[in-house]
């Protein structure tokens, strides 16, 4: 689970895919200095790797404990109880360059890379996302390899709104990015759905559209009193967190029992194996999202309107 480059501003990411669990991580990644912070019951380990910031350290862990507190309010719980992030400088870089997650290593539930240019500002540190879209792997079991599209789907689709939520960036910027974004994640001739196809496009993007269409669905199917988070909320409760490996199949029934609806299961059976297009256009409208420019205008008169407020609102957080 890795995140490597950003195509848009806002919303959700684009990246490539790291499996493989380097094993000399420890041996080459001489750690500095280290600091534990808390997050209600979890303990999160924050490492330095050899170099420098300009910014104090402590700037950095603060920012650590600021997605942690974030990520927390979105699922009710930070998700696992001891996480190891290590933080690489990267000289005369600017930003966070890159991310990378396992589960379940060296005795701790999660592990985290992070590479953060040396030359990184305050403002350029809020404005990550990087970090937010690791910390949310460690809400889900790790999956097989073909599945991968369920994991990024996942962390791409629920980072900008637990941003959102935290103010760092606004609804309309937030929509803007799905609307620019996601048609990405439409097949394309050839496809032989998610688990067949792993193109870019389809495990980032094509993913997170089938948390889109599954979250949707679910409110409507609950006469919107619940929506995909209270799915991935059940998930975390049931332990089925990074340091498990569990079938898809385990996981979705698991999140399905959560909102008392089918939807994820039956959406699952139907993904994983043939191309689905979704009605992108239809959706925005019935949702009373159009795009204007850069941002979009968000209309109360709109079918799903009141869907759209649950999701990008307070409807988005534990009751």
């Amino acid at each position: 689970m890795t995140s490597v480059s950003r195509l848009l501003t806002c919303g959700l990411l684009v990246a490539a895919s790291v499996t493989a669990f380097p094993q000399q991580e420890r041996r080459t990644s001489r750690v500095t200095s280290s600091q534990s912070i808390h997050c209600g019951k979890a303990l999160l380990q924050v490492d330095f790797g050899e170099g420098s910031f300009d910014l104090p350290t402590s700037r950095i862990v603060q920012r650590v404990q600021d997605v942690a507190n974030a990520l927390a309010r979105f699922y009710g719980v930070f998700p696992v109880a001891r996480t190891r992030i290590l933080i690489l400088p990267v000289a005369g870089r600017h930003g966070v360059l890159q991310g990378t997650t396992w589960g379940d290593r060296d005795g701790f539930s999660a592990f985290l890379r992070i590479r953060i240019g040396s030359a990184t500002t305050a403002e350029e540190l809020v404005d990550d996302w990087i970090l937010t879209h690791e910390l949310v792997h460690t809400a889900l079991a790790s999956l097989p390899d073909d599945q991968s599209w369920l994991e990024e789907g996942l962390a791409s689709y629920i980072e900008p709104f637990i941003r959102m939520e935290a103010g760092e960036i606004t609804p309309e910027t937030m929509w803007a990015g799905m609307v620019r974004g996601m048609p990405n994640g439409e097949p394309e001739g050839g496809d032989k759905g998610m688990n067949n196809t792993h193109t870019w496009g389809r495990t980032y993007w094509g993913g997170a559209l089938f948390c889109l269409e599954a979250d949707v669905r679910i409110r409507r199917a609950t006469g919107n009193r619940m929506g995909l988070p209270d799915a991935l909320r059940g998930i975390v409760a049931a332990g089925a967190t990074i340091d498990r490996e569990m079938p898809p199949a385990k996981v979705l029934a698991i999140g399905d029992a959560a909102t008392k609806t089918s939807v994820l299961e039956e959406m699952y059976g139907e993904w994983s194996k043939s191309p689905v297009m979704v009605d992108l256009p239809t959706l925005w409208n019935d949702l009373g999202v159009q795009l204007s420019g850069r941002t979009v205008v968000l209309s109360p008169k709109a079918p799903l309107a009141s869907v759209r407020v649950a999701m990008s609102a307070s409807g988005h957080l534990p009751g």
